[in-house]
């Protein structure tokens, strides 16, 4: 493979994993801290929605960012409400959230817009474009260096950059503050933490909190960061179940989270580039197929690594505070 058109996917790939990694990131804050969350999938269609429909109505994709991320956070609020106020199935109320997303979406968007449930396309200011980092330019023509610099390092949006940043944010946070220290203990031991006097209740409103935070601005991505440029039905496509996906393999590290992210995002940049793909003269992989990688290796590793991996081990159960 030539250098240049390998260097071409590895860029693509970053590019593909992003929404990837900021919703495996957003899950790990919510399930560190015991709080199971299947609902990213709702919470980044929900935030790429909104995020469109604002930036396409006051033509700023920062007001459409910060929208998306708003009405993420009032469903991971809600999904709060549900698993720690009322202690319910944290599994249900995340499938809840994701059937209202998929159809309050549709719904609002068709209303709003009369698109059939899409927005219209975004362009200018209302979409985020590319950045070109300084002097990528004039390193272009250096060997090896100045490719790999101006063709995968720089030309990102914003937003992909946030997500690189994010990974060595939620591993500081998470191993050595105060706040990741008493996050983690949440998950692992709650009654210890409760005995200490710190809130349980609270730290995990806060977790999840974090966690709509960071879905809404993956969701933002999809719909002002890719060539999408706008909300269409459905568009998360099942990421958020890729990175829950991606989590378990991660085994709930941040690192670990941006290699499974970026080998996601790395074949399905192969499915996209490459298509009805020849196998030694024997057979041809379909479209589809190619297509269907980053799904399939979703199931190899719910198949393969969920009895291995150890979740948080309050993960998944309310706390009742003992009297």
């Amino acid at each position: 493979m030539d250098f240049l058109v390998f260097l071409q996917l590895l860029d693509s790939s970053l590019r593909l994993a992003t929404p990837f990694l900021l919703a495996c990131l957003a899950g790990l804050f919510s399930e560190r801290a015991g709080i199971f969350d299947i609902g990213l999938e709702g919470k980044m269609l929900a935030g790429a929605f909104c995020a469109a429909a604002v930036a396409a109505t006051t033509g700023s994709a920062w007001a459409g960012l910060a929208a998306g991320t708003g009405v993420s956070v009032a469903l991971a609020i809600l999904h709060g409400f549900a698993s720690i106020t009322l202690r319910g199935n944290q599994l249900i109320s995340g499938v809840a959230i994701n059937f209202l997303a998929s159809g309050m979406t549709v719904l609002i968007g068709q209303s709003l817009f009369r698109l059939g449930g899409q927005t219209p396309q975004l362009k200018g200011d209302a979409r985020f474009t590319e950045i070109s980092l300084p002097l990528a330019e004039t390193l272009q023509n250096i060997p090896l260096i100045g490719p790999v610099y101006h063709d995968l390092v720089s030309g990102h949006n914003v937003i992909v950059y946030m997500a690189l940043f994010a990974v060595p944010l939620t591993w500081w946070v998470l191993f050595r503050t105060r706040f990741g220290l008493r996050l983690r203990a949440v998950g692992e031991n709650p009654g210890a933490v409760d005995t200490a006097g710190i809130s349980v209740i609270f730290l995990r409103f806060q977790a999840v909190i974090i966690c709509g935070i960071l879905c809404g601005i993956s969701g933002a991505y999809l719909s002002l960061g890719t060539s999408a440029a706008g909300f269409v039905k459905d568009m998360s496509a099942g990421k958020g179940f890729i990175a829950l996906a991606a989590l378990i393999f991660a085994k709930w590290q941040p690192l670990n989270a941006l290699y499974a992210c970026l080998l996601f995002g790395f074949l399905e940049a192969i499915g996209t580039k490459y298509q009805n793909v020849d196998v030694f003269g024997l057979f041809v992989l379909p479209v589809q197929f190619m297509q269907a990688l980053p799904y399939i290796l979703t199931v190899v590793i719910l198949a393969g690594f969920v009895g291995k991996a150890i979740p948080p081990r309050a993960g998944g159960q309310p706390y009742v505070k003992e009297e």
